[in-house]
């Protein structure tokens, strides 16, 4: 294995159906949701809630809420009206600038997204989903010691609840610098937390058939493809896994499904090149 080589090369993941759904609407691994604590990083001794909104807070909260909805139907400048609009009302209001940060990696705009999730972390030192954003921009440049530091920080909020997804980038980025030990050790940690997950289960067993252990390969691979996440990218690993057990026939049978369910796809036109050492 060329350990030099991403696990996933970001093209291919923006084109997994899955990845949409269970990852959002971000730059594939972003931890889009920017809900949370509203704890204040200046002085606060306890965690703030809802019901301590101010009236802005609550208009900009409105505003907010508009702004990602705007960004979940793939209109991201109407989105960043909102947001713009949000930070007018209520420029204290960490959450703003944590969806600021998300539309514009949407918008690939990857220095504007910095800067709003770094005044999103300065309001809220336990912004978690921030981090995790920062950190996945900071492994998508290659700036992997960076993205460890700031995947570490999210992991040690005690509230947060996305760490399955930061323990996933985590192991994705790790896998992309060339470590794959460390990678295998916080895939499985992220499938431990979240074993239904689809994109954590394929992501470890392309980890594990890249590093020879196709039969560990094959105990995730199965899972995501015979549910209802499987998709052409699923399907060709499970069939170059079950090619390397010499299990033809699963092979085959796999094989069916990707020709019938995805006739137009980069994977089914590999098969047919019998491009299997791709």
């Amino acid at each position: 294995m060329n350990t030099a080589t991403p696990l996933f090369p970001t093209p291919q993941l923006r084109a997994v159906s899955w990845l949409a759904v269970l990852l959002c609407l971000a730059a594939v691994l972003a931890g889009c949701a920017t809900q949370g604590s509203s704890y204040s990083g200046s002085g606060a001794t306890e965690l703030e809630t809802a019901a301590d909104d101010t009236e802005a807070r609550k208009r900009a909260r409105t505003r907010l809420e508009l702004a990602s909805s705007y960004l979940q139907d793939n209109k991201p400048m109407i989105a960043l009206e909102e947001q713009k609009k949000a930070v007018r009302i209520d420029p204290s209001f960490y959450e703003v600038y944590a969806l600021g940060g998300v539309i514009y990696m949407h918008m690939g705009e990857t220095q504007l997204a910095f800067a709003n999730f770094e005044r999103a972390i300065a309001l809220n030192g336990r912004d978690a989903d921030s981090m995790h954003n920062m950190g996945w921009l900071h492994c998508q440049e290659g700036r992997y010691p960076q993205a460890a530091a700031l995947f570490k920080r999210a992991l040690s909020v005690p509230i947060y609840t996305g760490k399955s997804k930061t323990m996933m980038a985590k192991g994705i980025c790790e896998a992309r610098a060339g470590d794959t030990s460390a990678a295998e050790v916080s895939l499985k940690q992220a499938h431990e937390a979240d074993p239904g997950n689809p994109v954590i289960s394929y992501s470890l067993a392309h980890l594990l058939f890249e590093r020879g252990d196709a039969r560990g390969a094959r105990s995730y691979i199965r899972p995501v493809n015979n549910g209802q996440y499987a998709n052409a990218q699923s399907l060709w690993l499970g069939i170059k896994v079950e090619r390397a057990l010499g299990n033809q026939r699963a092979a085959s049978e796999l094989a069916e499904h990707l020709r019938r369910r995805h006739p137009s796809s980069q994977e089914l036109m590999s098969y047919e090149k019998g491009a299997f050492n791709e």
